[in-house]
C-alpha cells in the first residue's frame, strides 16, 4: 500500500500546530491511518550585527535569531483525504510539500 508524506515547515509554531491538527482531523473523518505529527529538530538561524552604523564608538552588538520549526506526517493514500488536505487553508509563512511514496 502506498503512503503520502507531508512535510511542514515554518517560523510560526502556532500556525504549524493548527495545520497539523486540521490534517489529523481530516484523517480521522475519512478513517485513514495517520502517523505523526513527528517533530523534527528546530533549525536556528542567527545573525549578529554591530549597532553602530559608522563603526565608531562602543562595540555593542545586536543578535537576531529566526527559528524554523518542522513537522512530518505520514498517512495511507486515500484520494478523498488528500483532496481535503489540499483544500486546507495554509498561512503565508508555512511551506508544505506532499510526496506520494510507492
Amino acid at each position: 500500500m502506498s503512503k503520502a508524506r507531508i512535510n511542514l515547515s515554518g517560523t510560526e509554531i502556532n500556525d504549524l500546530n493548527q495545520i497539523c491538527t486540521s490534517i489529523t482531523e481530516i484523517a480521522k473523518k475519512t478513517k485513514t491511518k495517520i502517523y505523526g505529527p513527528i517533530p523534527l529538530p528546530t533549525s536556528k538561524m542567527k545573525v549578529t550585527t554591530r549597532k553602530s552604523p559608522c563603526g565608531d564608538g562602543k562595540a555593542s552588538y545586536d543578535r537576531f535569531e529566526m527559528r524554523v520549526h518542522k513537522r512530518v506526517l505520514d498517512l495511507d493514500v486515500d484520494e478523498r483525504a488528500l483532496r481535503l488536505i489540499m483544500k486546507v487553508h495554509i498561512p503565508e509563512g508555512i511551506q508544505i510539500s506532499i510526496n506520494v511514496l510507492g
